[in-house]
C-alpha cells in the first residue's frame, strides 16, 4: 500500500509543467483567434468589374451595383412625403429598370413595371399605422409560356430615415437587387417561377410600403414565399436571421445556393424573442401574406445605422459581391423551386441551420437534430461511466471512492460557475449603478478585460486551489483535471436535456461543445492516453480547435451585431446583456481549457492575473480610455424637436388654456444626461419640470413613433423660443351624434404635416367601442391612450375618421375623451430657424442628433 501511494506521489510531482510554458499556452489560443476566426469573419470575394463580364457573362458584377449605388445615394435623404422620395427616387429607379427592360431578352421573359399608390391602416405593435398614398416601384418577370402562377417576391426598401442616404439601410440591397435583375434578364436563365422585385417606397414609416403591396397590389396574390433583403448596418457579410416559418425547404435551398453562408439558428431564435430591437418588412409578409420566407440582413458597422454617417464611402467594396453572389444564386435556386407551386405541402416545421466560419453551411430538420441531441446526450453519459468505471482498475483505488471524488469534483465545478457568472453579473450592475456602462461601446476590446477576465478567473481559481491543497491524497492531476471536464461536460449536458424538453433549437450550441469533448474522451480511452501524464492533451487539445474557433466566431459575430444595437436601446442594462451573453459563450469555450493551466507549476498566480486584469479594465472603465463615444464612427443618438405647444380647455369654444414652445429632447441609449453639463451649465437653457406627466398625454411631448413611447421616461423638455408654425396640424369636429343613450360617434377631420401622431383617451368612464381604423387594439382590448400613427406620401387630404364610444351610465355631461395631435415636418431643414441651429451647436462633436420641426396639441371633446 505505501508502495503505491509513493508511486501515485511520484506521478504527481512529475505532472506538473513549468510555469514560463503558461503564456505560450495561452498565446496559442489567442493567434488562433486573431489569425484564423477574425479573418474568417471578415473574408469576402474581390470586386468583379465590368471588364470582367465580358470573360465571366451571367455574373453578378459588384462594380456596377457600386456605381449604381453611388448615384442613389447622391440623391440624399428620401423620407416618406419628401420631394426626393415620392419623386426622385421614383424616377431614379424608373429609369434604371428601363434600361434593363431595354437590354433584357425579350423573347424569353416577360417583363412589367407598376407604380403602386395605395392607403390603408393596420396594428402594428400596439399603434394603428395608416398610411396615405405611399409608393412602390414592382418589377415582374415571368418565363414566355408559364406552366404556373407561382411568384416569388424580392423586397428591398429605397426610403430612408430623416437625415440619412440610407447607403446601408437599404440602398446597398436596392442596387444588388436591380443588378441581379439585369443578370437574370439579360441572359439565358432558366426561370420556371415568375420573380417579382418589389422596391418598396415605406419601410422607415414603418413597415407600410410591404402592407401596402401584399394587401392590395394583384400582383400579390400569386406570391408564395418572399426574399427580404435589408440591413442594421453598413455592408459587410449578410446575415439570415429568419426563415420559415415552418417551412424548412427554404433552409435547403439557401444551403444549397448561397457562396458564403452567414446565418445561425441563434440569431432567429434572438430576433424572434425581442433581444434584438428592430423589425423588417418580413412580419408583414408572414403575418398579412402568410407566406414563409428568408430574412436577410447587412450587419457590420452598426453604428452608422440610421445616422447621417450611413454614407456610400464607408461600405467595404467587396461587400457588393459577397452579397450579390450569395441573392443572384439563391434567386436562381428559388425560381426553379417545384415547391413554390404549392409550399403548404413542404410545411414540415423548424430548421437547425448555421454557418462554419463562414467555410461551410449546416443545415437539418428539427426532428433530427432532436434525435442527436438525445444520441450525443447519452453517447457522454455512457462514456463518462465507463471512463470512472475504468478508472479504478488504472489507480488501484475503489470505484466509490471515484464517485465520491468525481462528485466533490463536479460540485468544485458547479461552485466555479456560479462564481464566474456571479463576479460577470455584478460588474454588470456595478457599472450601470455608477454611470460606467457601455465602456466596451466603441472599444469592443474592453469585453474582454470585463466580462471574459473574471469568467476566467472564476472558472480557474477554485480547481487551482483544490489541486493545491489536495495532492497528497487525491488522484494523480491529470485524472482530477480530466474528471473536472467530465463533471463540466455532464452539467452542459443536462441543460441540454433541459432546452430539448423545451424545444429550443439552440441546443446545437451546447451539442457541439460536449460532442467533440466525448469525441476526445474516446479517442483517449481507446489509445489508453489519458492514463499517461501528458499524452491524454494532445487528443484533448486537437478536439478543442474547431469549438473554440466555431464559438469565438461566433462571440465576435454577436459582437459585431449587438454592441452597436446597445446604442439604440435605453430600457435594460446593455452590460447585463452583453455580459450574460460573453459569460454564456464562456461556460462553452473555455471550461475545457482553463483546467489545463493547473497543470502549469504557480497556477494560483497564473489564474489569478485574469483577476487582476479585471480590476485593471475596471479603472480603465472610469477613465477617459473607456467613453464609451465617438465622433462619426460610434456616436450617442439623440432626438431633438423644435416644438410649439397648445392646450385647450375643456368648455364649448375649445379654447385655449396655455402655449409655450421648446426643445423635446430624448437619449436614445443608457446614459440620458450624457449632456447635461454641456448643454445647461454656465447658459440659460434649463430643464423643465414634469408637472405636464400629471394632466397630459405622453405627458405632453411630441411623440413621433411607438419607439418613442418607451423613452419618456428618460426623455425631457427644454423651454425655448418659438418655432415656425406655418405646418401646425388643425383639428376639426365634423359631427357629434348620440346613437343611443350610452353611445355617441363623433366625426373628427385631422389635417397637417405628412407625418402626424395622435393619441385618444377616454374619459370619465367612457370606452372606445368602434372607430374607422382596424377593430384589432379594440377587439385586443389595448389600454389607452389608443395610438394612431398617420402619414402620406403624395395625396395630403386631411384624414377624417368616426370614434364610437359607450359610456356606462346616461350621463354624458362633462367631456368624453382627450386627444393629443403630434405633427412632424421631418424633411424640410429650411424651415429650422436660427435659435434651433444654435441649440443643436451645443451638442458635443460625438453626439449624433437627429432634429426637425414638431408640435403638440391636445383637447377635450
Amino acid at each position: 500500500m505505501n508502495s503505491k501511494y509513493e508511486n501515485m506521489k511520484i506521478i504527481y510531482n512529475r505532472s506538473k509543467i513549468g510555469w514560463y510554458w503558461a503564456p505560450l499556452f495561452v498565446a496559442f489560443w489567442f493567434l488562433l483567434y486573431y489569425l484564423v476566426v477574425v479573418p474568417s469573419f471578415h473574408s469576402m470575394p474581390p470586386l468583379k468589374t465590368v471588364q470582367d463580364e465580358l470573360l465571366q457573362p451571367g455574373q453578378f458584377i459588384g462594380e456596377r451595383a457600386e456605381g449604381t449605388l453611388l448615384r442613389l445615394s447622391k440623391i440624399g435623404p428620401k423620407v416618406v412625403g419628401s420631394a426626393a422620395n415620392e419623386q426622385v427616387a421614383v424616377q431614379f429607379l424608373l429609369s434604371e429598370i428601363n434600361d434593363i427592360i431595354d437590354g433584357g431578352r425579350d423573347d424569353l421573359y416577360d417583363i412589367e413595371k407598376d407604380v403602386q399608390i395605395a392607403s390603408g391602416n393596420y396594428l402594428l405593435w400596439s399603434m394603428v399605422n395608416v398610411y396615405q398614398s405611399v409608393q412602390n416601384v414592382v418589377v415582374k418577370v415571368s418565363p414566355k409560356n408559364p406552366t404556373t402562377e407561382a411568384a416569388l417576391l424580392i423586397n428591398s426598401h429605397f426610403d430612408t430615415v430623416p437625415g440619412s442616404s440610407g447607403a446601408g439601410d437599404a440602398g446597398m440591397m436596392c442596387v444588388i437587387m436591380l443588378e441581379v435583375l439585369r443578370v437574370i434578364t439579360k441572359y439565358e436563365t432558366p426561370l420556371t417561377n415568375t420573380l417579382i422585385f418589389l422596391f418598396n417606397g415605406a419601410e422607415e414609416n414603418p413597415l407600410q410600403g410591404s402592407h401596402a403591396f401584399i394587401t392590395q397590389h394583384p400582383w400579390a396574390m400569386n406570391v408564395r414565399a418572399v426574399v427580404n433583403l435589408d440591413s442594421a448596418g453598413s455592408g459587410g457579410r449578410e446575415i439570415l436571421f429568419q426563415s420559415g416559418p415552418d417551412h424548412p425547404w427554404l433552409m435547403k435551398y439557401y444551403g444549397k445556393h448561397i457562396s458564403h453562408p452567414f446565418a445561425s439558428t441563434i440569431g432567429e431564435e434572438l430576433f424572434q424573442n425581442g433581444f434584438i430591437p428592430s423589425e423588417t418588412d418580413y412580419r408583414i409578409f408572414r403575418d398579412f401574406g402568410k407566406i414563409p420566407g428568408l430574412d436577410m440582413a447587412h450587419t457590420l458597422n452598426g453604428y452608422v445605422y440610421h445616422t447621417k454617417y450611413d454614407r456610400f464611402n464607408i461600405i467595404p467594396r467587396r461587400t457588393y459581391q459577397l452579397t450579390g453572389d450569395n441573392v443572384l444564386g439563391l434567386i436562381k435556386g428559388l425560381a426553379n423551386a417545384p415547391e413554390l407551386e404549392n409550399p403548404d405541402k413542404y410545411a414540415e416545421g423548424h430548421m437547425i441551420f448555421f454557418d462554419v466560419l463562414g467555410w461551410f453551411f449546416i443545415y437539418y430538420p428539427e426532428q433530427v437534430g432532436v434525435i442527436i441531441n438525445i444520441c450525443v446526450c447519452v453517447l457522454v453519459l455512457a462514456t463518462i461511466v465507463v471512463y470512472i468505471w475504468s478508472m479504478a482498475s488504472n489507480t488501484g483505488m475503489f470505484r466509490r471512492r471515484i464517485f465520491a471524488k468525481f462528485g466533490i469534483l463536479a460540485a468544485l465545478q458547479l461552485c466555479g460557475v456560479l462564481l464566474s457568472v456571479g463576479l460577470v453579473i455584478c460588474i454588470a450592475l456595478f457599472l450601470d449603478a455608477v454611470g460606467l456602462s457601455m465602456a466596451w461601446y466603441s472599444q469592443t476590446w474592453m469585453i474582454f478585460g470585463l466580462y471574459f477576465c473574471p469568467m476566467f478567473f472564476g472558472l480557474g481559481i477554485l480547481p487551482a486551489i483544490y489541486f493545491s491543497r489536495t495532492k497528497e491524497h487525491g488522484l494523480p492531476l491529470g485524472y482530477g483535471i480530466q474528471l473536472l471536464m467530465h463533471s463540466h461536460c455532464l452539467i452542459l449536458t443536462a441543460i441540454t436535456i433541459i432546452m430539448i424538453c423545451f424545444n429550443v433549437r439552440s441546443a446545437f450550441i451546447l451539442l457541439i461543445c460536449i460532442g467533440f469533448y466525448t469525441l476526445s474522451v474516446l479517442l483517449n480511452m481507446a489509445t489508453c492516453a489519458h492514463k499517461t501524464n501528458f499524452l491524454w492533451l494532445i487528443p484533448h487539445c486537437l478536439c478543442q480547435l474547431l469549438p473554440f474557433m466555431f464559438y469565438t466566431y461566433c462571440c465576435y459575430a454577436s459582437y459585431v451585431v449587438l454592441a452597436p444595437m446597445q446604442g439604440r436601446e435605453s430600457g435594460s442594462n446593455p452590460d447585463l446583456l452583453i455580459g450574460v451573453y460573453t459569460a454564456l459563450f464562456c461556460l462553452l469555450l473555455s471550461p475545457f481549457i482553463i483546467p489545463l493551466l493547473c497543470l502549469f507549476r504557480k497556477s494560483k498566480t497564473i489564474i489569478s492575473l485574469f483577476g487582476i486584469c479585471t480590476l485593471v479594465f475596471i479603472i480603465l472603465a472610469a477613465t477617459p480610455v473607456a467613453f464609451p463615444y465617438v465622433e462619426k464612427t460610434a456616436v450617442q443618438r439623440f432626438f431633438a424637436v423644435h416644438t410649439t405647444r397648445t392646450f385647450h380647455n375643456a368648455d364649448a369654444a375649445h379654447s385655449v388654456n396655455h402655449t409655450d414652445s421648446g426643445y423635446y429632447v430624448m437619449p436614445v441609449d443608457r446614459h440620458p444626461n450624457s449632456v447635461d453639463s454641456i448643454l445647461f451649465e454656465g447658459t440659460n437653457l434649463t430643464k423643465a419640470d414634469r408637472s405636464t406627466c400629471d394632466t397630459e398625454i405622453m405627458c405632453g411631448f411630441p411623440i413621433y413613433s411607438s419607439r418613442w413611447v418607451k423613452a419618456v421616461d428618460n426623455s425631457y423638455w427644454v423651454p425655448g423660443p418659438e418655432p415656425n408654425k406655418d405646418y401646425l396640424p388643425t383639428l376639426r369636429i365634423i359631427n357629434k351624434e348620440s346613437t343611443s343613450r350610452t353611445n355617441i360617434i363623433f366625426t373628427l377631420e385631422v389635417a397637417g404635416p405628412d407625418h402626424v401622431s395622435i393619441f385618444i383617451e377616454p374619459l370619465q368612464g367612457a370606452k372606445l367601442v368602434d372607430w374607422t381604423f382596424t377593430k384589432e387594439p379594440l377587439e385586443k382590448s389595448l389600454p389607452p391612450p389608443h395610438y394612431v400613427y398617420w402619414s402620406y406620401a403624395l395625396d395630403p387630404t386631411p384624414m377624417r375618421f368616426n370614434l364610437e364610444f359607450e359610456h356606462k351610465s346616461e350621463d354624458w355631461s362633462g367631456t368624453t375623451f382627450r386627444v393629443a395631435i403630434m405633427g412632424h415636418r421631418i424633411h424640410d431643414d429650411m424651415f429650422i430657424d436660427k435659435d434651433f441651429r444654435e441649440f443643436l451647436a451645443r451638442f458635443p462633436p460625438w453626439a449624433h442628433v437627429n432634429s426637425w420641426i414638431g408640435s403638440y396639441n391636445s383637447w377635450q371633446l
